[in-house]
């Protein structure tokens, strides 16, 4: 197991190497379909850009159909984020289970996804069926 010394010490390295992690406001609007449903919809969005993996949109909740979102118990912890928490999309008997997922309380440098919301999309590699417009 990797102690939290050596963990540190790996992310220092790699941000000397050139890794970064962004966010901005996005600059439109944002609408997220699942199953030809709306599932979010911002003018309020975030775009975190991050090394080596694609853009990833963070709708706040308060622009989601949470009553669709379940949570469940799924956790994952990324060094650069922090601990995320997941939700399944479920409506009309279709379920789209840990394809939603959060990070309450992320480290300081992405605090602006605090209480967001990020889909795993067909770009991803995800097969749910969700969609973002832009």
């Amino acid at each position: 197991m990797t102690t939290p010394e050596a963990m540190r010490a790996k992310i220092e390295q790699l941000k000397k190497d050139g890794y970064r992690i962004d966010t901005d406001i996005h600059p439109g609007h944002v609408v997220v379909k699942w199953k030809d449903r709306v599932v979010a919809e911002s003018d309020r969005a975030v775009i975190l850009k991050e090394t080596r993996h694609a853009p990833v949109i963070y709708v706040p909740r308060e622009d989601a159909r949470m009553s669709i979102l379940q949570r469940t118990t799924h956790t994952t912890h990324c060094p650069f984020k922090g601990d995320a928490n997941y939700f399944t999309l479920v409506s009309n008997g279709d379920r789209a289970e840990n394809a939603v997922w959060t990070y309450e309380s992320p480290i300081p440098d992405v605090a602006a996804i605090a209480g967001h919301l990020a889909f795993y999309t067909e770009d991803m590699g995800a097969h749910f069926g969700i969609h973002i417009e832009m």
